[in-house]
């Protein structure tokens, strides 16, 4: 566990709407079911509505099997839901073949995981260029030093993923996520695999990134520190969304996470 402090207030739009407010959304998920087939089929998502400011920091947190990852993915375009709407960046991505929706991600959503997922024969800008050279397109050599440098990899730029520590190594993840200017970046827990120190250096640098480039960030994780550093905490429970808590603290969000596991 560790402590940052919150991102600094913005200017604009407030960093997550309320279902029905009529303001723009970044993302926004209207009536989203998720539900497995099987034996016993499995709601893993139960009419969720969420819509996210551009520029905002949300957490996502939730007891173990509360549909954190489910919605992540749903959102994000990995999976799609069983019923209800999903856009994101002013497109429904439930009109989109697979193909086009392949595409739709490259360009417009950045993901960053816990293990990094660079791959290994890769040097580090190369690494970065990665979505874009699946696209079709050339990484601008002036936006590669921007990140390179504001994300400190600065002299580490012909490493691999193999020469790199773990926080160099989700640096460059970073880097890469928001190498095509995407509409929103989902990060699933990401700071998972770092130490404490790493951690916390690492959270701060995405933050303070993602808020000099006016970033749309979604985080899912299991670390209440990590999600007092967001706007917003939206706590999940069964596949609904139990809470919403804004400028959330660790103690408050480590507590009421506490009451909805009961």
């Amino acid at each position: 566990m560790f402590t940052l402090r919150q991102r600094p207030p913005q200017p604009g739009p407030t960093p997550a709407l309320r279902p029905g407010t009529g303001e723009q959304a970044v993302v926004s998920l209207a009536g989203v079911w998720k539900t497995y087939d099987g034996a016993v089929p499995v709601d893993a998502l139960r009419g969720v509505d969420l819509r996210l400011a551009p520029g905002s920091v949300t957490a996502v947190m939730g007891p173990s099997g509360s549909g954190k990852s489910t919605l992540l993915n749903v959102a994000a375009g990995l999976d799609t839901p069983t019923r209800g709407t999903v856009v994101v960046g002013g497109h429904d991505l439930s009109t989109l073949s697979q193909d086009a929706l392949t595409r739709f991600r490259r360009g417009h959503v950045g993901f960053v995981f816990q293990g990094y997922n660079l791959l290994p024969h890769l040097d580090v800008v190369s690494n970065i260029a990665l979505p874009l050279v699946l696209a079709g397109r050339q990484l601008d050599a002036g936006w590669a030093a921007e990140l390179v440098g504001r994300l400190g990899l600065t002299g580490l730029e012909q490493r691999r993923p193999g020469e790199l520590s773990g926080g160099q190594a989700q640096r460059v993840a970073i880097a890469r996520a928001l190498a095509t200017r995407p509409a929103v970046i989902f990060a699933d827990e990401p700071t998972g695999a770092l130490d404490s120190r790493s951690g916390k250096d690492v959270l701060a640098l995405f933050l303070e990134v993602a808020h000099e480039l006016g970033q749309t960030l979604i985080i899912v994780t299991h670390d209440a520190s990590v999600a007092a550093a967001a706007e917003e905490a939206v706590l999940l429970a069964d596949g609904r969304i139990a809470d919403r808590v804004p400028s959330p603290t660790a103690d408050g969000v480590a507590a009421r996470l506490v009451e909805l596991g009961r």
